[in-house]
């Protein structure tokens, strides 16, 4: 066969083949420590770097540390063996997330107590320049402690109860083969802890669950961003609330005065409500231009993590908390009051709008009004100017016959010195109806035909050439 398969494929085919394989877990074994970070990092302004390439630059910062060649720019995965850690890192969308991990000898994790193990984590041995270089964007920190099954059996319980302080603890049987234990909260070190103990996990297992436990932490903090967002935005949407409320008011008021108000001062009115509310439609899509994304965003992120606590395939341990409890009772809050603010923003937006609409059909119901009005103004100054010159018509016609007649007097004497006539005034007498006819009915003709020429001019306009 002549024709090769790749010369057949799809451009995207070897790249979207490959997605599903391009963050694979890590390789875990009890006992292990893990030092899970995730960087949250808007685009550098000052530097003009994109989120993924200032990301790109911490990673590359991090490698050269070590003398380790960093992935290209693009890369979004990225796994190394340092000798003192293992490092995992994942760039996301809008974070990236390091996973430092270290194997301990099993005999050193018998001896040390659990506390002792959560002081031996594998951050230790990242340079603290490039910590510092992460100031004001670690939204995560956690270190998760994976340990064996006969690892402190008999005082387990109460090495537990001291690691996390007697606070309220979610505990679980995880995966049929572990034990999860977290407070979900902040120590005094700065990190949040993770406690897995190996029961019967089979191979990779453990790997995939540590990933599924920081994924949970680090989606639900991702998740959370809305919140504060949320209740800023809840505020001014009771400002612009209140304000809409009040524009609706001052329509109803406009109504009811509309009876009582000339025209004029009704388009004022109107004309200040319409700015008022268009004001208000800028302000509202000014906030859902800042927010809409993060609540969209915490809300695909929550439904990470619910899917990843499924994941879990969770038992009840007695007396305890599920994972699946312990996130319902905190975080279903407040991800209902992100959903709230959402939903209340689009809403009022909703509404603003209809108002909006109302409000211009009222001005150009008022615009109609006004324009029927000026029409008939019109119409009535027309018919007086009609009537004034019907009267101007009039007098028109007496003057010209005054004229004409005093022509025709002199034209009567000069015919009576001829001899032509005897009365002079007899006819002028009898001329002058005969003259106040004619004048008349030729003004009346002249009048007629400029009529007709203008009804022609306007019904047949004439095309250019």
């Amino acid at each position: 066969m002549s024709i090769q398969l790749f010369e057949l494929n799809h451009p995207s085919r070897v790249q979207l083949a490959a997605e599903i394989h391009s963050r694979p877990f890590l390789n875990l074994q009890a006992p292990e420590l893990l030092t899970h970070l995730a960087i949250y990092a808007a685009p550098a302004a000052e530097t003009s770097l994109s989120a993924q390439q200032h990301q790109s630059q911490l990673l590359q910062e991090l490698c050269t540390h070590f003398g380790v060649s960093a992935p290209s720019s693009e890369a979004k995965y990225f796994y190394f063996d340092f000798g003192q850690f293992r490092l995992k890192w994942e760039c996301h969308t809008e974070f990236a997330t390091y996973t430092f991990a270290r194997h301990l000898d099993v005999l050193h994790s018998k001896d040390s107590e659990v506390e002792e193990l959560f002081g031996q984590m594998p951050i230790q041995y990242v340079p603290e320049a490039w910590l510092y270089r992460l100031q004001g964007q670690v939204l995560v920190a956690s270190h998760l402690l994976l340990l064996a099954k006969d690892t402190h059996s008999e005082q387990f319980a109460e090495q537990v109860q001291a690691v996390y302080r007697g606070n309220t603890l979610a505990a679980s049987y995880v995966m049929h083969g572990a034990e999860f234990y977290s407070d979900f909260a902040i120590h005094a070190d700065g990190y949040s802890r993770f406690l897995i103990r190996d029961i019967d996990m089979r191979s990779q297992q453990a790997g995939r669950l540590a990933q599924r436990i920081l994924e949970i932490e680090t989606y639900r903090m991702m998740a959370l961003l809305g919140l504060p967002i949320a209740q800023d935005t809840t505020p001014q949407l009771n400002a612009i609330e209140s304000s809409l409320v009040a524009l609706a008011n001052g329509m109803v008021e406009a109504d009811r005065e509309l009876s009582d108000m000339g025209l004029e001062n009704e388009t004022v009115s109107e004309r200040v409500l319409l700015e008022q509310i268009t004001h208000l439609a800028a302000r509202i899509e000014k906030l859902s231009l800042h927010n809409s994304y993060r609540f969209a965003a915490s809300k695909a992120y929550i439904r990470l993590v619910h899917a990843r606590i499924e994941e879990l395939r969770e038992q009840r341990i007695e007396g305890m908390p599920m994972v699946v409890e312990f996130m319902e009772r905190r975080l279903t809050p407040a991800m209902n009051t992100c959903e709230a603010v959402a939903n209340r923003q689009e809403g009022l937006a909703q509404r603003i709008a209809h108002s909006n609409d109302l409000l211009r059909t009222r001005v150009g119901i008022v615009q109609e009004m006004q324009n029927r009005q000026i029409l008939q103004s019109m119409n009535a100054r027309a018919a007086q100017q009609l009537h004034l010159q019907q009267a101007v018509e009039g007098l028109s016609v007496a003057a010209i016959s005054y004229y004409v007649i005093g022509l025709f007097s002199y034209v009567a004497k000069a015919a009576k010195e001829f001899g032509w006539i005897a009365h002079v005034e007899s006819w002028i007498g009898l001329g002058v109806p005969v003259v106040l006819g004619l004048v008349w009915f030729g003004l009346r003709r002249m009048h007629s035909q400029v009529k007709n020429v203008t009804k022609d001019k306007g019904s047949h306009p004439s095309s250019s050439p």
